[in-house]
């Protein structure tokens, strides 16, 4: 059996003496696609900002295949984040950059390259999330659905190994949503990435994810997991089955 991508082991995730999640225990398969979701205020986005470092646990563990990250030392959390891409709510492009000038951010900064080995690896990265012929165009110019689409171009400027999303769907109208989960699969086949995604869109869940983590709010842990199939089917319990058919009715 090959080794998980990610494992959490027993993380506690809290904000000084508030604590948000318990006992987290998790395994994120190689190649998968997985969905952390749950309502609102039950930590789902701090769970990813643990998972890529930018907060620590308050207690547990944290690790890349065999390796921790939680307790790696910086040289050795640095080679880590290497090897993911993020990308946000917002896209979180430079303004004043092109989309091409965006891509090679990362490029430039971990790579040593000419210039045009770097322009036209940001063009092939463009193409590959459907944006070619669009290089010297600035976020402005675009609209909403392709600004995501671009900063998801520069995600994988790297060829990470893992890739993250917070609420990639957000502001998007129905089409736009769809294409980008299309595009996700997508990248996930070509590329073999693990992608883990933040989002509470049961089109998106439905349509791409292996793998569910369901943050209870009111349990303050992990109260199913598995996929959103299967967990409709045999709900652990009435919140789960009423967030995945959110027809508010508990099951029979």
């Amino acid at each position: 059996m090959s080794t998980p991508a990610i494992t959490a082991e027993s993380i506690t995730m809290a904000y000084g003496s508030f604590v948000v999640m318990n006992d987290l225990n998790f395994k994120i398969n190689p190649g998968s696609i997985c969905v952390i979701m749950g309502g609102s205020g039950c930590g789902k986005s701090t769970l990813l900002k643990h998972l890529i470092g930018l907060k620590e646990p308050a207690a547990g563990e944290i690790f890349y295949g065999k390796e921790s990250f939680t307790k790696a030392d910086r040289e050795t959390r640095s080679n880590f984040l290497r090897k993911i891409g993020v990308t946000y709510q917002s896209g979180a492009l430079f303004s004043s950059l092109t989309l091409a000038e965006n891509v090679a951010v990362p490029l430039q900064k971990e790579l040593n390259l000419k210039p045009k080995k770097v322009r036209d690896i940001a063009s092939y990265k463009l193409a590959l999330v459907g944006l070619a012929g669009f290089e010297d165009f600035y976020p402005a110019e675009i609209s909403g659905g392709m600004r995501k689409r671009a900063a998801l171009a520069r995600a994988i400027a790297l060829d990470p190994d893992l890739l993250f999303f917070d609420e990639p769907s957000a502001g998007l109208d129905p089409l736009s949503s769809a294409r980008l989960d299309e595009l996700i699969l997508q990248l996930r086949e070509s590329l073999g990435t693990t992608v883990v995604i933040v989002t509470h869109e049961l089109e998106s869940i439905f349509a791409i994810a292996d793998h569910c983590l369901y943050l209870d709010v009111d349990e303050k842990t992990l109260t199913a997991q598995g996929s959103p199939k299967d967990l409709v089917e045999n709900p652990p319990n009435d919140r789960v089955y009423k967030f995945l058919t959110r027809n508010g009715q508990s099951r029979t």
